[in-house]
């Protein structure tokens, strides 16, 4: 009776105490799914490894009509490449106010490399292949394709969601290979050929401050978004509920928490490599 009572005169404060289980509830079932997806990982490349080939080439170049325009490989890759050439123009003309343009180089090498391009190659990896496989995964769940694959004794886990991780995983990395020489390519164009620097000039500052391990880790950066944006947009596709309304909610969701993972892995792989102060040195 007291419970009623309690119900009655406080109902926000009800609706707050099961948002917050629902809340508590949410973490957990993603833990649980990411741990499932990981562990199955062994199992997904021995017994589905041509299932992992055709995503691989799925996700780097496209299927069907989209093959030539709609890959991954070609989004990201004009992504930065008008980054790069933003961060030119940008570094370009606001370097030019102090008298210091030569320095354009050192924005190219340092900017690019830390922060540019692995964000812009993750936020074009959860709007191409992130939001894809929600949308896949979550049309296989309403038509019950993935309870069929259940009845037939196929593990669902490994064959749609780990076979997914570890492609993202392949084709992340010859991916953001091309992203950064795209970056490195548009801010050399815009300075030398745009602005008329000196190629030896702007050759120079960017041998200088482009440091090798910068790169290595780039790439480390890169790797861990490719994982955390697959997991995240397997997750949301694999628990889509109510029809196509459903699975639209869902690449929304996928969508919204994988830009935030994007930042946050940008965010923490930062402080945890550079430090605060930032780690900066000269290349050599």
């Amino acid at each position: 009776m007291n419970k009623v009572v309690l119900t009655q005169r406080f109902p926000r404060t009800k609706l707050r105490y099961k948002r917050t289980l629902g809340a508590i509830d949410s973490v957990g079932d993603h833990a649980i799914f990411y741990a499932r997806a990981i562990g199955y990982i062994p199992k997904a490349l021995f017994h589905y490894r041509r299932e992992t080939i055709r995503l691989v080439a799925e996700i780097s170049m496209g299927t069907g009509a989209l093959a030539v325009i709609g890959g991954t490989v070609v989004i990201v890759g004009f992504l930065t490449l008008f980054t790069g050439g933003t961060i030119a123009v940008q570094g370009y003309s606001s370097l030019g106010n102090i008298g210091v343009e030569s320095l354009t180089g050192f924005f190219a090498a340092f900017i690019n490399v830390r922060i540019a391009a692995p964000v812009i190659a993750g936020i074009g990896l959860a709007a191409t292949i992130g939001a894809g496989s929600t949308a896949q995964l979550g049309a296989m769940r309403v038509s019950e394709e993935i309870d069929a694959l259940e009845v037939m004794a196929i593990s669902s886990v490994p064959y749609l969601v780990s076979t997914r991780v570890v492609a993202g995983m392949i084709s992340i990395i010859p991916l953001y290979a091309i992203a950064v020489i795209a970056s490195f390519i548009a801010s050399r164009f815009a300075t030398v050929l745009i602005y008329g620097q000196s190629p030896g000039l702007y050759d120079h500052y960017f041998s200088t401050f482009l440091i090798p391990t910068d790169i290595l880790w780039s790439f480390v950066q890169a790797i861990v978004m490719a994982i955390a944006v697959m997991m995240i947009h397997t997750y949301y596709g694999y628990t889509a509920t109510g029809g196509p309304v459903g699975v639209g909610v869902a690449v929304g969701n996928a969508v919204r928490t994988s830009l935030i993972a994007v930042v946050t892995v940008t965010l923490l792989i930062s402080l945890a490599i550079y430090g605060s102060s930032g780690n900066f040195n000269l290349s050599g």
